[in-house]
């Protein structure tokens, strides 16, 4: 409606200046006045046309937006509760979503998994993507949902690279704090707390199981980058592609049990960091090589699953998606970053971390 009466106006105002032209020859009024009185005349309903248009859409753009808020403000599914909150620590203030299952009794010790989210995601859009809070809800277990401040990276990426400035020290800190601080008030087993994550949240995940190995039971990288490979941004490009092997983990250290979910076709992050991950656990844990199967359920995508154990306890298990991107496996196809064709890996992270939560016990 709007461009169509802006391409009418020509037209329209050719045939007010032929009218308004014969009507001054005919009474003898001043062609120039009725000239002026035509244009405005015109503009006046073109605007008046204008307005009408622009009001709808803008209606129209309000209602879409209250829509998006709405849904957003929605809990993800999940019978329980969505709870807010907020920590303190070295890098600032961060948000967070806790899921609790529905009846939860303060004399109750439940296990917590922490997730971290990955770039352009917020804890809404990753509980969503990855339904762990339906997981959650039907095994009984905590999840916390911290929040990157866009303050503190514009696209909500985790700095997990940023070392040589402390950043990233700073960040792992914080979050440290926001799981001691969710143990502090709400009924958290801190003897089976598992760290998972996707994309940079992977890579944080995974540097703060080095920085903290012993408050954690297991550690989840779903297309991520292992520690030690980047030490700044720019460093952070190369390590994505593959171009920049880890620095070694220290020898004689207990490291939490590593499990690693990469996709062949992922154009993000080089599916070869998922093997680098992988062998960077399994060579800190004296493991040269590991067992490896093809895995295949159903349609969904196949897998080939490398298994890392010394002495029958799982250093490090690596799982290789066939065509698989930069998405979460087994995801909602509705979310950013969700591939709902391949293997669920929110059931394989809760079978794996509940493993080791058993073997910690």
């Amino acid at each position: 409606m709007l461009h169509r009466s802006v391409d009418l106006l020509p037209l329209r105002l050719e045939e007010s200046q032929r009218h308004e032209a014969e009507m001054a020859s005919r009474k003898g009024a001043s062609p120039s006045l009725l000239w002026a009185k035509s244009m405005q005349r015109t503009a006046l309903a073109i605007t008046r046309t204008n307005l009408r248009a622009g009001n709808k859409a803008i209606d129209q753009a309000v209602a879409r937006t209250v829509r998006s808020l709405r849904k957003h403000a929605e809990p993800p599914p999940g019978a329980g509760d969505w709870l807010s909150g907020f920590a303190v620590g070295p890098a600032g203030v961060r948000r967070y979503r806790l899921f609790r299952p529905a009846g939860v009794l303060r004399s109750e010790r439940l296990p917590l998994i922490v997730m971290l989210h990955g770039c352009a995601q917020d804890a809404g859009v990753f509980a969503r993507s990855t339904r762990m809070n339906r997981l959650a809800a039907r095994h009984r277990f905590l999840v916390l949902y911290p929040e990157q401040d866009r303050r503190a990276n514009v696209q909500g990426c985790w700095n997990w690279y940023d070392t040589d400035s402390r950043k990233a020290y700073r960040e792992a800190a914080t979050l440290k704090a926001a799981i001691d601080q969710v143990c502090l008030f709400h009924p958290a087993d801190r003897q089976r707390i598992a760290l998972a994550g996707l994309s940079a949240g992977a890579s944080m995940a995974a540097l703060m199981a080095t920085l903290y190995p012993q408050a954690f039971r297991a550690v989840v990288m779903h297309s991520g980058i292992p520690p030690g490979s980047a030490h700044s941004p720019i460093s952070a490009m190369r390590a994505m592609r593959g171009r920049r092997p880890p620095d070694m983990l220290p020898a004689g250290v207990v490291w939490p049990p590593l499990l690693v979910i990469h996709g062949t076709a992922d154009r993000v992050v080089a599916a070869s960091n998922g093997e680098a991950a992988a062998q960077l656990w399994a060579e800190a844990a004296g493991v040269r090589g590991g067992r490896c199967s093809l895995v295949r359920r159903g349609s969904r995508r196949p897998m080939r699953v490398t298994r890392f154990a010394r002495n029958r306890r799982t250093v490090a298990t690596l799982c290789e998606i066939e065509g698989l991107g930069h998405a979460w496996s087994g995801g909602d196809d509705a979310q950013h970053f969700g591939d709902g064709q391949g293997p669920d890996a929110s059931r394989m992270l809760w079978t794996f971390c509940e493993r080791q939560f058993r073997t910690a016990a």
